[in-house]
């Protein structure tokens, strides 16, 4: 297995085009791409946005979510 790591810029179109040489001719290949943007606003460990938590911890205080109770509870059998 080889690694090969790019860096491009997509066209007006969105559009990349990769042409990688290698010394596989005539043999499957797997690919796999993975595509991140390098302008991207940068993430915790977790991969969440820099004070994501700071920002949307308690927003639901002042209108918390109410679970309404099931008209019929849910009916079981004893425990013996």
């Amino acid at each position: 297995m080889q690694t090969i790591t790019l860096k491009t810029q997509a066209d007006q179109d969105g559009l990349i085009t990769l042409a990688i040489p290698t010394d596989l001719a005539g043999r499957e290949i797997e690919i796999v791409l993975v595509m991140h943007p390098l302008d991207s606003e940068p993430v915790d460990e977790m991969g969440y946005p820099l004070g994501y938590f700071e920002e949307t911890y308690g927003m639901f205080a002042g209108d918390p979510i109410e679970r309404d109770q099931p008209l019929y509870p849910d009916v079981r059998d004893e425990i013996q």
